[in-house]
Order: structure tokens, then C-alpha cells, then sequence
């Protein structure tokens, strides 16, 4: 069967690559390449974010989750580091914990947070990352070509849509707007452990150690298309970082970028059939979590393929 994958993305490769592997013929056209995609700009620490329905956003991460941890012991772009999460309201333990085996809270969290909690988690460095799937799906038969489509595709089994924010265009579907995300990349300074604060949208912070430098962030501005760096938003983010990483004042910023974040009510991952009779899987809309969503999305799409076999 001759499949067709829109999107380059972390969803749109990873798609890709249970398929190919899988043992479909799988072409990859995408506008963008995957450095070039938000998913290259994502700080990419496993953890649900802007992601509905919880039911199968946990599903789907729990997937992941143990497909990341079985990657972390060959893959070298994947690190296993435990962190800390603190929250202003006191909250239920969340729906994706059961998976994690050292889910715990934390008894004290800091100066303006009632709850928090901490456990250990998949860290993907994605300028690597997103480089190695592309080598999978190669290695397995599988192509990626830059393509500006302007509709999906029709010369093919299967197309299986996984366009991001395209998906406005692609799948003619209003309800997919941007969340922007600024994140700033500093000089390692000797962190090991993740940090997320989050204080509502305007406050979002986040610190991620990797191996060769620390994504620091950020923001989750709704339907915000601007790609452009705002000064005064680095700066921002910067004092909410040092006052809860002190560590980061002596690390040199050496990059910042923009991301937007493919948002929806509800992530859409479901078979239906074109005008055309062309079968279409869509697969977008997965928010904050494309990383996180990414093979548990990806298994659920090669078993709606297997539906047409």
C-alpha cells in the first residue's frame, strides 16, 4: 500500500516511520523540513500540555512514554532526568502519573505555589532527534521531499494528514490556531534536573537540560501568529528563570526563537474517507504535546491503516 504522510513534524515523521517500518511504501512532502518545523524550536520534555481529550492524551503518552524509555538506552538525542513541576492551585494527581515510578509531590514548593510534584521524565534533544527519524524512515524504504501543497494529496492508498497549524488549509478546520511559544537556548552551566513553573500563560516557565546547552521558556500566547523574537519577552523570561534557577545568571544566551504550537479543542486522529475516495487518516492538533503524543498517535494510525489492508 503507496502512503501518503503531509507534514514533517514530529508527528508527521514518527507517523512515517511505524508505517514504513511497518511495511508500507511511505512518501513524507512537507512545506517544511523538519529543522525547520516548531517542532525543532520545542524545549520537547515528555509531558501533556494544551492536549485534550485527557482519556487518550493518556493513552497516547503512556505509549510514548515506554517507547522513549527503550529509545533513551541506544538513542543518544534522549535522556532520562528527573525534575521538578510546581503549580499555584492545588491539583489532582494527573491522568498520564500512573506510568511514571517516581511520581511523587513535593512536600515544599517554592514562594508562590501550592502544589507541585516531581518524577522522571524523557528529555529529546530535537535538532538531533528529528535527524534519526528521518535516517528510520529512510533505512526503511520511506522518502521526504519539500512540497508547498496547496490541498492533500489524491495519488495514493492512503494519505495520512499530519499538517500541524496546516491544517487550517488542508483540512479546511478553523478550530486549529496558533499558541506562541518564545524559547531562549543557553550555555550549559552544570544543570541535570528540568524545571517547570507555571503560573497560567503569561507566567509559563520552563528550564530543560540537555546535553550540549539549557532551552529555557517561555510563553503560551493563543492565536498569536507573530514568528518575530520580542525583546522584551526575553528579558521576561530571563527573570522569571534566574529567580528560580539562580544557577542560569552565569550561562550566555546563544539562541532565541518562535514556535507556534498547532492547538485545537480536541487532537484529531481519526479515518475518514476524501470526496474523492481517497482514504485520509488526520493527525494534528496535538497542542503542547506533539513529542510527548508523538508514538502513541503513531501506533493508533498504522491500526487505522491496517483497517484498509
Amino acid at each position: 500500500m503507496r502512503v501518503i504522510v503531509v507534514g514533517a513534524g514530529v508527528i508527521g515523521l514518527t507517523c512515517a516511520v511505524r508505517l514504513a517500518e511497518g511495511g508500507y511504501e511511505v512518501a513524507v512532502f512537507a512545506r517544511d523540513l523538519p529543522l525547520e518545523t516548531t517542532s525543532a524550536v520545542a524545549a520537547a520534555i515528555w509531558g501533556p500540555y494544551l492536549s485534550a481529550p485527557v482519556d487518550r492524551v493518556a493513552a497516547w503518552s503512556r505509549t510514548s512514554y515506554d517507547e522513549f524509555v527503550k529509545l533513551a538506552e541506544l538513542e543518544p538525542s534522549i535522556r532520562l532526568r528527573h525534575g521538578r513541576e510546581f503549580l499555584v492551585d492545588r491539583t489532582a494527581d494527573p491522568a498520564w502519573a500512573d506510568v511514571l515510578d517516581d511520581f511523587a509531590r513535593v512536600p515544599s514548593p517554592p514562594a508562590g505555589f501550592a502544589d507541585g510534584w516531581s518524577y522522571t521524565a524523557p528529555v529529546i534533544d530535537m535538532p538531533t532527534y528529528l535527524p534519526t527519524l528521518v535516517k528510520r524512515l529512510e533505512a526503511a524504504g520511506g522518502t521526504l521531499t519539500r512540497a508547498a501543497l496547496s490541498a492533500l494529496p489524491t495519488e495514493a492508498d492512503l494519505v495520512v494528514n499530519c499538517s500541524g497549524l496546516g491544517a487550517r488549509l488542508m483540512a479546511g478546520d478553523p478550530t486549529v490556531t496558533p499558541v506562541r511559544g518564545q524559547v531562549l537556548t543557553l550555555e550549559p552551566c552544570g544543570l541535570s534536573e528540568w524545571l517547570i513553573a507555571d503560573r497560567g500563560p503569561d507566567e509559563l516557565t520552563y528550564v530543560i537540560p540537555r546535553e550540549r546547552d539549557v532551552i529555557v521558556g517561555g510563553t503560551s500566547q493563543p492565536n498569536d501568529w507573530n514568528l518575530a523574537v520580542d525583546p522584551d519577552t526575553t528579558q521576561q523570561i530571563l527573570d522569571r528563570a534566574f529567580e528560580l534557577v539562580p544557577q542560569l545568571r552565569k550561562a550566555r544566551v546563544i539562541r532565541q526563537r518562535v514556535g507556534l504550537r498547532p492547538a485545537r479543542p480536541s487532537v484529531r486522529c481519526e479515518l475518514v474517507r476524501a470526496a474523492a475516495g481517497t482514504p485520509i487518516i488526520h493527525c494534528y492538533g496535538h497542542g503542547g504535546s506533539g513529542i510527548t503524543l508523538s508514538w502513541g498517535c503513531a501506533s493508533e494510525v498504522f491500526d487505522l491503516a491496517g483497517q484498509l489492508a
